[in-house]
């Protein structure tokens, strides 16, 4: 074929002898019938038209153009002051209004448009990233012949489109054929699963002639399949081609969102667009998340409101009561000519009249500016957290982003975090650190836990003589490698220095199994002349790095041998060795080990094995266990130290043995029925028998920079972590311990499936096992015991029914780590859905993945990471950082602040609202509840839009009770939020209770100085006018200082907002007495001639304020003196500068302010120092 098509120099389809319990896929189903009906005309867009199915638009956001308005409304008064705005709206319209229509209606519209303007500002970005998605280019077949490119948004079902290397498929295609010509091709899934090694998918037989674009001119089939599903492991389908039907299974399949790779380019058929794609089936839609401090808030107004009622129905009554009794002898108010609202007759009426005026006159108990207020914060705040610097990737050149600013206050109340693996927390990256050789220990450089513990064991001052000898040799054997996969150091081996060892035979065969044992793919890079390695996992990766460092270099593959260049030889001169592949055995989660018999080329059959060592030693020959102690305990010193570990052993074959065990292994292979994998594991155990050790590997995980600190920080501030993960249960396993989850010594309770065929029977040995877990965590005694919930999908499946799923629950929070592996989307939002609503607090999903997605809208905070792999993530989600570390600093520095910021504005909200409102209550029934107000009209106006309003909000976006270094030292702190200290019924009903005593100082103060005694030197007493200018000045001083008090961080804005609002109060004085008596009333040149001249208003003032400020001065003192909070003797640390001058002191105070943790470096740490304080103790 001279068409120009790149052929592939190895067909990955015969790669592979067997692979071990692979699902055979579904059967049974009837195409056509329910749930099968989908029909797929192939390459026929006419044939489309008649049969549209969704477009391939997605669409992430919450509104559209028809929804914004109904939804954001919708939205605006579920809030409960809104609401009730609404109705004095609405009453303004009537004659008992106190106030004109526009005076009412005005605030609201501007309260409610500016917060659906920034709901509205925040859904376009997401729609402008959507769109970002929807605008991708790729080349779809066209009526003329040819292929052009197109839009993925104009991407139909039928449509025949050619994806090219490194690209991200538009939909679920069935693969038609490759630039391979077996038709294969590699995909990679981490955006569906998590999973970054590549998977290999095969075109049917039928269509591999359909490799050119010319091709496809004349090409037509017809598709029959599925309906549109979220199970991304399934499809059962036929395609109807050239008069035959071939089934179609998942290996066809090519999903929405994965990436092809190591392919130039596949041409496939659209099965299912947009939201019909496997991915998109497993999201949800984007929901309108609260947070529970805005929830709470409600609850709050609702307080109020009864408090409102209250005071207008005992106002209505006293009023009723005055016109009926009073009203008649009051003859200057006209009785005989008072209409319905006003008559003695009616006194009823007038009441239930005067009860409408009432609710409106003391509406300002409600504080209508605190929502926008709060959003204006919001946002601010956000913008912060945008800017932070310390947040900012400078590998990626990407920000921290809060995407929506309704949650900032929930970052710091969080009490669960739900994280992905690949991508999240991982880079998929394995470093080849240490190996136990014939008994003898390799490898001197020290691992990421075995440099925390000498770092920590340094700083401590009681530790002398020994340890401190073995502290400073461990931090001088550390270093960085310069070379990917590969941190072992050690001369005895590298450079073959290895030739001079007394065991250079058996390290040899170790070598040589690290190059062989394997299912990977060299790949020449022409720039640095080595070989990289496609391998199917990480670790596996970083064995043939080893390999080649060592000497051994694995350089080429053909359909049935390996090729490996000894670098370093007896003869000195490199040789390229030849293996025969007779057989692979994969590895997998339930083998736990992967085997290849090879021949060498002198005709020597050898089997060489690596796997778990817990297998492999139990298949040991007597003869093969030379080397079993010191490896075990090598071993053992491997997982102390976070590393991962696998054991490699070996067995010569007699031609004999292996042509009878390869006749009954084809016998198994090619049987059809129930019992083929059974017949095949049981091939595979006989020969995996009487096995030789050889040694054993260590390689540490490369975790994303700052994992682990990240992590243990998380755990110190009192967060629980649970990673839900694609993976498999071995790989999940394996990060758990380099992330410090699963530590040497913390107990495991697996739960698995046990893979009957009766589902009852399954349900009662899951419940069965969790029963004993908790069993088993009820008896342990061991303060320093840990336990571990590790559970797969299929189990999980069961444990998430509604019978089982609160038992599950109850098992897990008693775990101090849990890990759930091979879940997919579905099931992690399902997970985390069950975490929120089982235990009731706040939990929040990170993710980097379309797979993501559902559990990222499921949880109460959803955060994405922006990698390199798509955007789906963070397109859903409420933050989005670029590395998993930034999590720490934006919950332990920016939560923790923006919960004590939201929490204490709306606190002192309510506190100036009371304190203001109750004053006008007081002098309505000191004045025989007439309805008379005490202050200017235009006094109440300024109230919260200018005179208290800027404080507040300075309070909201500046206030840090402790700075950004503190947070981070001292972790503990952050658990103020998740046990809400400061917006409890307490805290909020102090406030409160705060604002009742304010209001009483200020009316009683200042009715008693100014009632009947003379105000000016000439004798006169105080107008109503004099009496509310000098009342709401020690409304005005008193708040503000209130404010000031409640401050603990002061900036020059705080100055400025705080004294500039008080000066503010004065100079309106001054401007509004200066003009006409027809608009300032009786406040003409009040300041000027009537308050400043008196020296009584200004004594007035000063009482009022220091008697208001005096109980929570008082109140802050003894909370300081007897009982302080964390945050209280961290500022008097810092005052009186004890960090400085008293390092031990301030080391010791920061150990005792984190939680006790049983995950975490810290954990592990605590878990290493003890070991060896206790190896020195047997010393000594």
């Amino acid at each position: 074929m001279a068409r120009g098509r790149i052929r592939a120099k190895l067909r990955k389809s015969h790669l592979y002898s067997f692979c071990l319990f692979r699902s055979s896929g579904s059967g049974g189903q009837s195409i056509g019938g329910p749930g099968f009906s989908r029909t797929v005309y192939c390459n026929e867009p006419q044939v489309l038209n008649q049969k549209p199915y969704r477009s391939n638009i997605i669409s992430t956001t919450k509104y559209n153009f028809f929804s914004f308005l109904p939804k954001a409304l919708y939205e605006q008064f579920h809030r409960v002051a809104n609401l009730y705005f609404l109705g004095c709206a609405i009453a303004s319209l009537t004659p008992l209004s106190p106030f004109s229509p526009v005076s009412m209606i005005a605030p609201l519209a501007f309260v409610v448009g500016l917060s659906m303007a920034k709901e509205g500002l925040e859904d376009w970005r997401r729609f402008m990233q959507d769109r970002e998605v929807n605008s991708r280019k790729v080349h779809v077949h066209n009526e003329e012949g040819g292929f052009g490119k197109k839009t993925w948004e104009d991407v139909r079902v039928g449509d025949v489109v050619k994806v090219e290397k490194d690209q991200f498929f538009p939909a679920d295609l069935l693969l038609l054929s490759s630039n391979y010509e077996d038709g294969i091709c590699y995909v990679e899934t981490m955006n569906l699963d998590g999973e970054t090694n590549l998977k290999a998918k095969k075109a049917l037989e039928a269509t591999l002639g359909l490799d050119e674009d010319d091709n496809f001119n004349n090409f037509k089939g017809i598709i029959k399949c599925e309906d549109p599903n979220p199970s991304l492991y399934t499809f059962v389908g036929n395609l109807e081609y050239e008069g035959k039907v071939y089934a179609i299974d998942p290996t066809q399949i090519l999903l929405r969102d994965s990436k092809l790779r190591n392919t130039e380019f596949v041409y496939g058929v659209v099965i299912f667009t947009g939201h019909d794609s496997k991915v998109m089936q497993n999201s949800t839609r984007s929901p309108s998340k609260r947070s529970r401090v805005e929830k709470k808030m409600d609850y709050i107004i609702y307080v109020l409101f009864s408090v409102l009622l209250v005071i207008s129905l005992i106002s209505s009554f006293g009023f009723a009561v005055e016109i009926k009794y009073s009203m008649p002898v009051w003859w200057f108010m006209r009785p005989q000519d008072a209409d319905e609202y006003y008559s003695p007759k009616k006194p009823v009426i007038s009441g239930l009249s005067h009860m409408v005026t009432a609710l409106m006159l003391y509406g300002y108990l409600i504080p209508i500016s605190l929502y926008v207020s709060i959003e204006v914060v919001k946002v601010l705040q956000a913008t912060f957290i945008n800017q932070d610097i310390q947040m900012y990737d400078e590998d990626t050149g990407i920000p921290a982003q809060a995407r929506t600013s309704n949650l900032n206050e929930e970052l710091g109340q969080v009490d669960t975090i739900l994280s992905d693996k690949t991508g999240t927390l991982t880079c998929n990256q394995m470093d080849f650190l240490k190996c136990s050789i014939a008994g003898i220990p390799y490898g001197v450089s020290p691992s990421e836990v075995e440099l925390a513990a000498a770092q920590q064991m340094a700083n401590d001052q009681e530790d002398q003589g020994e340890l401190k000898t073995l502290v400073a040799s461990k931090k001088e054997k550390a270093h960085k490698s310069p070379i990917k996969g590969f941190n072992f150091e050690d001369n005895r081996l590298m450079n073959g220095n290895w030739l001079k060892e007394p065991t250079a035979a058996r390290i040899m065969l170790f070598c040589q199994i690290l190059a062989v044992c394997h299912t990977a793919i060299p790949e020449l890079n022409e720039e640095t002349g080595n070989y990289t390695y496609e391998a199917e996992s990480p670790d596996e990766g970083s064995f043939l790095v080893a390999a080649r460092e060592l000497g051994f270099e694995f350089f080429q593959r053909t359909q049935s041998s390996v090729f490996v260049r000894e670098k370093y030889t007896a003869s000195g001169k490199p040789i390229e060795r030849e293996y025969k592949i007779l057989n692979v055995l994969e590895f997998t989660s339930k083998r736990k080990r992967m085997t290849v018999i090879v021949r060498d080329e002198e005709g020597q059959i050898l089997l060489l094995c690596k796997g778990a060592d817990s297998i492999i030693f139990d298949r040991l020959s007597k003869d093969g266990k030379l080397y079993l102690e010191d490896t075990t305990r090598h071993l053992n010193d491997y997982g102390e130290a976070g590393l991962r570990t696998l054991a490699l052993a070996y067995r010569k074959l007699e031609e004999s043995e292996y042509t009878a065990w390869n006749n009954e292994f084809q016998k198994a292979k090619t049987s059809i029925g129930a019992d083929r994998d059974a017949m095949l594991e049981n091939a595979a155990d006989m020969m995996e028998r009487d096995l030789f050790l050889v040694g054993a590997t260590a390689v540490e995980d490369k975790l994303q920079k700052g994992v682990p600190q990240c992590i243990d920080k998380l755990a110190q501030a009192g967060l629980k972590l649970w990673v839900l993960t694609g993976d498999k249960m071995e790989t999940a396993i394996n990060i758990g311990f380099a992330c410090s989850l699963l530590r040497q010594g913390m107990k495991q309770i697996c739960i698995t499936e046990s893979g009957s065929e009766d589902k009852q029977e399954v349900k009662e040995d899951i419940l069965k096992q969790i029963t004993n877990g908790l069993e088993m965590i009820k008896q342990e005694n061991d303060p320093h015991a840990a336990f571990a919930l590790i559970i797969d999908g299929k189990t999980l499946a069961y444990a998430l029914e509604d019978d089982m799923k609160l038992k599950f629950l109850g098992l897990a929070v008693e775990c101090a780590s849990v890990i759930c592996c091979r879940v997919s989307p579905k099931q992690k939002a399902l997970v985390t859905r069950l975490v929120k609503q089982g235990t009731g607090k706040t939990t929040l999903a990170i993710g980097d993945g379309a797979n993501d997605v559902g559990m990222i809208q499921e949880a109460d905070i959803g955060v994405g990471i922006s990698g390199v792999e798509g955007m789906q993530a963070v397109m859903a989600s409420d933050f989005s950082v670029s590395q998993f570390r930034f999590l720490e600093r934006l919950l332990v520095v920016h939560g923790h602040w923006c919960y004590k910021r939201i929490a204490q504005m709306i606190c002192y909200f309510f506190y100036k609202n009371i304190a203001f409102g109750l004053t006008l209550f007081y002098f309505e029934a000191f004045t025989g509840f007439s309805g008379q107000s005490v202050y200017d009209d235009w006094y109440m106006l300024l109230f919260n839009v200018v005179l208290t309003s800027l404080p507040v909000m300075s309070l909201g976006v500046f206030e840090q009770d402790v700075s950004s270094e503190v947070c981070l030292e001292f972790p503990a702190v952050y658990q103020q939020g998740p046990r809400n200290l400061f917006f409890d019924w307490y805290r909020i009903l102090g406030w409160m209770g705060n604002g009742l005593l304010c209001s009483l100082i200020i009316f009683f103060i200042n009715i008693i100085i100014l009632y009947d005694q003379a105000f000016r030197a000439e004798g006169q007493t105080a107008d109503l006018a004099v009496l509310g200018t000098t009342m709401f000045t020690c409304i005005v001083w008193s708040l503000n200082c209130q404010i000031a008090l409640t401050m603990s961080h002061f900036t020059w804005i705080q100055h400025v907002t705080i004294w500039g609002s008080i000066a503010a109060w004065y100079i309106f004085l001054l401007i509004y007495g200066a003009l006409s008596p027809r608009i300032s009333g009786d406040a003409y040149q009040i300041l000027v001639e009537a308050l400043a001249p008196a020296p009584i208003y200004w004594q007035t003032t000063l009482l009022a304020t220091i008697a208001c400020t005096l109980p929570y001065m008082a109140h802050i003192a003894y909370q300081r003196c007897f009982e302080p909070e964390d945050h209280h003797i961290i500022q008097e640390i810092k005052y009186y500068r004890k960090d400085v001058e008293d390092q031990h002191m301030w080391t010791r105070e920061r150990s005792k302010a984190r939680q006790k943790t049983k995950i975490g470096f810290t954990a592990r740490v605590d878990a290493k120092i003890r070991q060896v304080r206790a190896k020195l103790n047997k010393k000594q």
